[in-house]
């Protein structure tokens, strides 16, 4: 009786995986089967050649850093060397898809506030869709994908769907930034601590929900996030919650990349003068008195390593 139903369990089991293949994929996959017999089903359950047939794929949510290629992990680089799909951002450097293997399908997700190729539910689909086609999946996310980056999104939503998923951390877009452009986020005796916030409001929001009072503290790093279109209330909130006029504040537009600029001034010029030099997406903003080392500190540019750079005095 044991025996009949393992037979028959079998026999369930091959013909729903029947049913989601071509004819062509069964025929290939019904002379394997009588090939090695239906008795070992265990071993060709586990066989190389036949794991895009039985197998969900995996799916690895990567974080591809802040722009220069050299930030990228080694395992991140392993990951996508190994890549048999790659859904990936916009803010993902030309220099880092190059590394994507030749004839690896590509899927551009990315997003602004203007505009997206995918809405997020689209992007989730495309990747339970991939992984339950047997393929290998590398989710290519800038920055890190746990840091304003949706992955904890699309992890739950493989996890939902019994998918396998690995998160591959990035250096974050804070971190890269900061440091290339000569900003310590914390140094004794300037900020005893950072926060990281977003400056993107839902399109059906009239304001940012933020606690504005306990983020205008002085003594702490303030790192924003897609702030740049809403850089004008950002500022003036925190100044009418008590944020000094003339804190030090930066605007570092394309940072790691041969393209960065860096604008130091203060908090009450940074909207005026982001606009006057008609900076751009990617920005990312640092408020906070540590911002004033990036006159002592801006190793990048002085090595002539961006042949682009601007840098913009406070004094402006």
């Amino acid at each position: 009786m044991t025996g009949a139903l393992q037979s028959c369990n079998k026999t369930l089991l091959l013909l729903q995986i029947c049913l989601k293949r071509s004819l062509l994929e069964n025929v290939t996959y019904f002379v394997y089967a009588h090939f090695l017999g239906i008795h070992s089903f265990a071993f060709y359950r586990k066989s190389e050649f036949l794991n895009g047939f039985l197998m969900n794929g995996k799916v690895y949510l990567v974080g591809a850093g802040p722009g220069d290629p050299d930030l990228l992990t080694v395992k991140a680089l392993r990951v996508i060397g190994s890549a048999q799909a790659v859904v990936y951002d916009r803010l993902v450097s030309d220099d880092i898809l190059a590394l994507i293997p030749h004839g690896c399908p590509r899927f551009f997700a990315g997003k602004s506030c203007k505009q997206k190729a995918m809405t997020q539910d689209e992007i989730n689909a495309l990747l339970v869709s991939l992984a339950q086609s047997g393929k290998d999946v590398v989710r290519l996310k800038g920055g890190d994908p746990f840091l304003f980056g949706r992955g904890g999104e699309e992890a739950l939503k493989l996890a939902h769907a019994g998918i396998e998923f690995e998160i591959v951390p990035g250096i974050t877009s804070a971190q890269g930034c900061g440091a290339y452009a000569g900003i310590p986020l914390t140094h004794r005796g300037l900020a005893t601590g950072v926060r990281f916030l977003t400056g993107h409001r839902m399109a059906e929001e009239d304001a940012l929900k933020l606690n504005w009072q306990s983020l205008a503290d002085p003594e702490t790093t303030l790192v924003v996030y897609m702030g740049l279109v809403n850089l004008e209330m950002i500022a003036q909130k925190l100044m009418e919650h008590g944020m000094p006029a003339d804190l030090p504040a930066a605007a570092i537009q394309q940072g790691t990349t041969q393209k960065q600029n860096v604008l130091l001034t203060t908090l009450n010029k940074i909207a005026a003068l982001a606009v006057e030099h008609k900076l751009e997406a990617p920005t990312l903003i640092v408020i906070g008195k540590v911002a004033a080392l990036h006159e002592e500190l801006q190793w990048f540019s002085d090595n002539k390593i961006v042949a682009e750079s601007r840098y913009f005095s406070k004094n402006q």
